[in-house]
């Protein structure tokens, strides 16, 4: 546990919390692996493909070795490559982008809405070409992007849809839980998550039997029985120490979501300053809130006040995708997409973890009030 007195900093996120009160279930999830030595694949794989699955309500669920490889062997898996084009929101970490590069396949930047700061529909449908194969969708910072509007897109020009789930483990739109809603869903479960291992891992759930098949082959050397490769193929399987501590840490998801839930929910309540503004929702949704983002005027000015007030902030994504220097190739220019490029430069991210306390989150809300624009 943290030490509310002597430690009077907030940081913006704290594992350490966390890993304490599991120690003694992770400790033991891992020595279990270790009796077995079942490090690649095997039962603890199995356990948590299957646990979170059912937690998803998928079909199927694959473990693979990062959110990175789960987005790359999904689109692979779909036949996207050489020439095609893939139309990613500009507002998400470049490794959506990436994953769309690294097949060969052109990454095409669509803007995001002003309010809701998820990918904008009207910006997807003016990007699409007969180059186009698929969209990614990116729940952003643990709310849902507008999935009816583009699967309606997909029906109409025949593309498939991907939703990266990176950020929103046990999100709900509409009933449904995200990862569930489009051709398949990709899921990090890099240590920062919501639900994180205690190194990389990923997954892709899907309700098609021979997409999932397809993402299991390649994730193993393009190999369904030892020594026979039907494909070209990779090595991004989970690790069985991973999927065990994922397996404890699964228990803890819904609680853990609802602490941060009432994080957000006091922060949204009570945080009255006309200079802070907040991501708009969607209608009948429920976020798995990852991050508590919020736009401010002067973002370096807000966080030097904050910085003296003990409380730290997170800045994410501060270069949208389409002006990153590795994609200065494509020919995007500044102004092009400008609600992303706005958010890029005005967003900041609160203190947001499921160990917050009440007093630091009062710290955070007074703090936030009283912010005038100057240092």
């Amino acid at each position: 546990m943290r030490c509310a007195v002597a430690c009077s900093e907030i940081p913006f996120f704290d594992l350490t919390g966390q890993q304490a009160a599991l120690h003694d279930e992770i400790s033991a999830a891992i020595d279990a692996v270790l009796r077995k030595a079942a490090f690649t694949g095997g039962p603890f794989v199995e356990e948590f493909e299957n646990g979170f699955a059912d937690f998803l309500g998928a079909r199927h669920f694959a473990g693979v070795s990062s959110g990175s490889d789960a987005l790359f062997l999904a689109l692979s898996a779909m036949g996207i490559g050489e020439g095609d084009e893939v139309i990613v929101p500009a507002n998400t970490f470049v490794a959506t982008a990436f994953a769309v590069s690294r097949l060969g396949a052109v990454p095409v930047f669509a803007d995001c809405d002003a309010l809701t700061w998820q990918m904008d529909p009207a910006s997807v449908e003016s990007r699409i070409t007969g180059k186009t194969r698929a969209m990614i969708g990116v729940h952003l910072y643990g709310q849902a992007f507008p999935v009816d509007d583009l699967k309606r897109l997909a029906k109409q020009y025949g593309l498939f849809l991907l939703e990266d789930c990176a950020q929103s483990q046990g999100t709900v739109y509409r009933g449904k839980t995200v990862g569930t809603l489009s051709d398949a869903g990709c899921f990090s479960f890099y240590p920062s998550k919501n639900l994180g291992a205690c190194g990389q891992a990923g997954g892709v759930a899907s309700a098609d039997d021979e997409l999932d098949q397809t993402i299991r082959i390649l994730r193993s050397q393009g190999s369904r029985e030892p020594y026979v490769h039907e494909q070209t193929g990779y090595n991004m399987r989970l690790d069985g120490i991973q999927a065990a501590v994922l397996s404890v840490k699964l228990r803890y998801l819904q609680k853990w979501n609802r602490q941060r839930a009432e994080t957000v929910r006091r922060y949204r309540e009570e945080i009255s300053n006309p200079l802070i503004q907040f991501q708009g929702e969607l209608a009948d949704t429920v976020p798995a809130w990852y991050l508590a983002v919020v736009c401010v005027p002067d973002r370096q000015s807000f966080m030097e006040y904050m910085e003296k007030k003990g409380i730290r902030c997170g800045c994410h994504y501060p270069v949208p995708c389409h002006l990153q220097p590795a994609y200065r190739s494509l020919g995007y220019r500044s102004g092009e997409l400008p609600n992303a490029e706005f958010l890029a430069e005005h967003c900041v991210s609160l203190p947001l973890f499921p160990e917050l306390s009440e007093e630091e989150m009062d710290r955070v809300i007074k703090a936030c009030n009283a912010y005038s624009g100057e240092v």
